[in-house]
């Protein structure tokens, strides 16, 4: 027996039918129709945004066309109240509270100067202190440092760590006529002020002589404990103990970088022999990197760590010219007049880059 044809109309139709549901056909026609008005109230809710994104694209035949739907489009969209009803009637949805206007936002963060402080620690704060152009090395972004004229007034400082680095940069500046003042404390570190003040004494040296350039090479002796509001002693070497000594550090560096009219260049330690005082160097070098951010168009960092002891490992020699050659003095902390050499080549690169001519 022949089976029934079905009828071909039932083929062409798309049929809803659930539990009983009568069914509906939905044409080809109603199809279109649907797409159609869809896209119309896609362009009338976001013809702004066509517009916009498109103004944003590069040049080219993308942009082009997406211009020539979002202009027309965003002209009906500006002019019709749609678009505000549907943010209005979709607002719920959104888990973001009201921002605009209030304290610490981006928008309505100062910009440009102002003297550096702590995030949060100045009178009325509500905030973190502004980044001002001072705090990046334009080296380290590929654009060529501003250069002072000259370098005339040179400032050696520190503890035993900035001998002999103190005679070879005077010797080495004196023909170009560069006065190199040394001036060199032993003994005496940034957690301790029993023998000198370091504070203090920066003021001083800068009151006195005036550099264009300080090199500060210290930490020979650090590692004391720094006393707490509480009456306690807060011991190296802990964060908050970096936290303090950054802050000196930094407090030094301002001074010694007058205003910008001076560049500082202060060497981070070489990795002592004994491990009890690489824990204490390795909380120096992360405290004076720290205490640089602000002032790192003027403070210069330079690294004797990597240099003298790679991957955090101790040597007393290293490949110089070809040559196995003694860097370290035999106590395992300072530099020999050959280490002191290197540690120069690298000090005078920098200078060499800062100032349009030294002398």
């Amino acid at each position: 027996m022949p089976e029934p044809q079905s009828d071909p109309r039932q083929r062409n139709r798309f049929i809803l039918d659930r539990e009983g549901g009568t069914g509906r056909t939905m044409r080809a026609r109603d199809a279109l129709i649907c797409v159609f008005v869809a896209v119309l109230l896609l362009l009338i809710l976001e013809g702004a945004s066509i517009r916009n994104s498109g103004k944003k694209m590069e040049s080219g035949v993308q942009r082009t066309v997406v211009l020539a739907v979002g202009h027309p489009a965003g002209w009906l969209a500006d002019r019709l109240p749609l678009a505000a009803a549907a943010d209005k009637l979709t607002a719920a949805l959104s888990p973001d509270d009201d921002l605009s206007g209030g304290p610490g936002g981006f928008n309505s963060a100062p910009v440009g100067g102002g003297p550096v402080q702590a995030a949060g620690t100045g009178a009325g704060s509500t905030g973190p202190a502004p980044i001002t152009a001072d705090a990046f090395d334009a080296a380290e972004l590929g654009v060529k440092p501003e250069q002072l004229p000259s370098l005339k007034n040179l400032l050696v400082t520190g503890d035993s760590l900035a001998q002999p680095l103190d005679v070879q940069l005077a010797r080495n500046l004196a023909d170009d006529g560069v006065v190199t003042t040394r001036d060199v404390h032993l003994g005496t570190g940034i957690s301790k002020t029993d023998l000198v003040d370091w504070g203090l004494l920066s003021n001083k040296q800068v009151e006195d002589k005036a550099p264009d350039a300080v090199v500060m090479f210290m930490g020979a002796n650090e590692g004391f404990g720094f006393p707490t509001a509480g009456g306690g002693e807060e011991q190296c070497c802990t964060p908050e103990w970096a936290a303090i000594y950054a802050t000196r550090a930094r407090s030094m560096m301002e001074t010694y970088r007058r205003d910008g009219d001076a560049r500082v260049y202060w060497l981070t330690l070489p990795l002592p022999r004994e491990r009890g005082r690489q824990r204490i160097a390795r909380a120096v070098n992360a405290a004076i990197e720290v205490a640089a951010q602000p002032f790192r168009s003027q403070v210069r960092v330079l690294d004797m760590t990597d240099l003298f002891t790679p991957d955090g490992r101790y040597r007393a020699s290293m490949t110089v010219n070809g040559r196995a050659t003694l860097v370290r003095e035999s106590d395992g902390i300072h530099l020999n007049e050959a280490g002191a050499r290197l540690a120069l080549d690298v000090v005078l690169e920098r200078l060499r880059a800062d100032f349009a001519k030294l002398g």
